[in-house]
């Protein structure tokens, strides 16, 4: 205290100090100056500090605090620690909350806040206070549910036609649209007369619905698949089926069967050198290949003579043929218009050093029948299940010949007994 008070007197006495005496007599320096009042410094304009007033529910607003004088800070008294800003304050109350929350909400937005206010939330319902119709339900995706996909063979009946082709209906939101060079196999010149309305049939989806709904459908694709499919049934059973000539060029002829377009080569035919003269004339064919995918379908004139046999044989029948040829692995017998194979290991049930040890080349025999396959015309034989015991026909082969009728049916009962066991 005392020694701020002796800065401001030395302060004021160092400012009315006579000029230096330096200067000489008669000098214009020499004369007295006037006093000169102190400049005063530049004080800092004061800002009032910020303060944060508490607005509690359970007290009354206090009134807007009006100017105030600036006031130097108060020491604590006595016996008291300094406080800090937060006990002042009370910050503990506050804790958590943002800026935003102490500003309020923005004025400009506070009609789109009410309108945008969140409505009382409502009870949760459950399933059971609905009205629920599961009939309903799922007669609501039956409509919408797609109808048609490609490849899928549907039912339905003709509601209408137009020069172009055929409106079905096969259950779906739209009719199903069947052109014309699609209404089946040939050529159709009366459409109404072939597809009256209401005629129920049988359809292949060959193109899945458009945006309208509308599918693509055929009858001609449903019937060369159902043709194919009897033809390759055909082929398994090794039929002989009859067909007629409707065409010929340099390599055979041409037919048709089940609505399909067959081929003859020459070299299968019985008269190749005179093709040209067979069409309008039914000949009666075999199969070489029936392949859908790629549309080939060859027959054959002179395996169907072959397959005609095989229509009179039989798994246990025994038959007579003549040993045409000698391979290694066996021998190759001729049953009057097929061969058969009677293999090295069905020849005796005895210990066999060569094939021709027991029957050779022109030799006719009886053999039992052990295998059919049409499709491919093999014929498996076997002579071993003759003998009354292994090896019999490599020492008394005419006895076993002269009684090959005798020994067959003994050896037909060995068969069934054998396809039993096998499953």
């Amino acid at each position: 205290m005392w020694s701020s008070e002796l800065t401001v007197e030395m302060a004021d006495t160092g400012s009315q100090q006579p000029p230096s005496s330096s200067a000489g007599p008669g000098s214009s320096s020499s004369r007295p100056r006037p006093p000169v009042a102190p400049r005063p410094l530049p004080v800092a304009p004061l800002r009032k500090p910020p303060q944060v007033v508490m607005i509690r529910k359970d007290e009354p607003t206090p009134p807007a605090p009006g100017p105030k004088t600036l006031q130097a800070p108060q020491p604590a008294p006595p016996g008291l620690p300094p406080s800090d800003d937060g006990e002042l304050f009370e910050m503990g109350s506050m804790e958590g909350l943002s800026m935003a929350d102490l500003l309020g909400p923005d004025p400009s937005q506070r009609g789109q806040a009410k309108r945008s206010a969140p409505t009382p939330k409502q009870a949760a319902r459950s399933v059971d206070d609905f009205d629920f119709d599961e009939e309903a339900f799922l007669a609501a995706l039956d409509d919408h549910e797609p109808h048609g996909t490609t490849g899928e063979v549907v039912r339905g009946t003709v509601i209408g036609m137009e020069s172009d082709g055929v409106y079905v209906d096969i259950g779906g939101k739209a009719p199903g649209f069947m052109p014309k060079s699609e209404c089946g196999l040939g050529v159709i010149t009366n459409l109404k007369e072939r597809f009256p309305k209401g005629l129920e049939l049988e359809v292949l989806v060959t193109r899945e619905q458009n945006a309208d709904g509308m599918v693509t459908i055929s009858a001609r694709a449903l019937a060369l698949r159902q043709s194919w499919e009897k033809v390759r049934q055909l082929e398994k059973e090794g039929k002989v089926v009859q067909v007629k000539v409707n065409g010929f060029n340099r390599g055979g002829v041409t037919c048709e069967l089940e609505g399909l377009r067959g081929f003859i080569p020459r070299s299968q035919l019985q008269e190749g050198e005179n093709h040209e003269a067979l069409v309008g004339k039914t000949l009666g064919a075999a199969f070489l290949e029936v392949n859908p995918e790629t549309r080939k379908l060859v027959l054959s004139e002179k395996r169907a003579a072959t397959a005609a046999l095989f229509q009179n044989l039989e798994v246990g029948q025994l038959v007579e043929g003549q040993v045409v040829s000698i391979k290694p692995y066996g021998l190759f017998v001729d049953l009057g218009g097929v061969s058969g194979l009677l293999h090295q290991s069905a020849i005796t049930g005895g210990q066999l050093r060569d094939v021709r040890e027991v029957f050779g080349q022109g030799e006719r025999l009886q053999a039992l029948i052990t295998e059919l396959d049409p499709g491919r015309g093999r014929i498996a034989l076997n002579t071993a299940l003759l003998e009354g015991q292994p090896g019999e026909l490599l020492i008394a082969r005419d006895t076993v010949m002269a009684e090959a009728a005798d020994r067959a049916n003994r050896a037909r009962a060995s068969l069934r007994q054998r396809e039993q066991d096998a499953g």
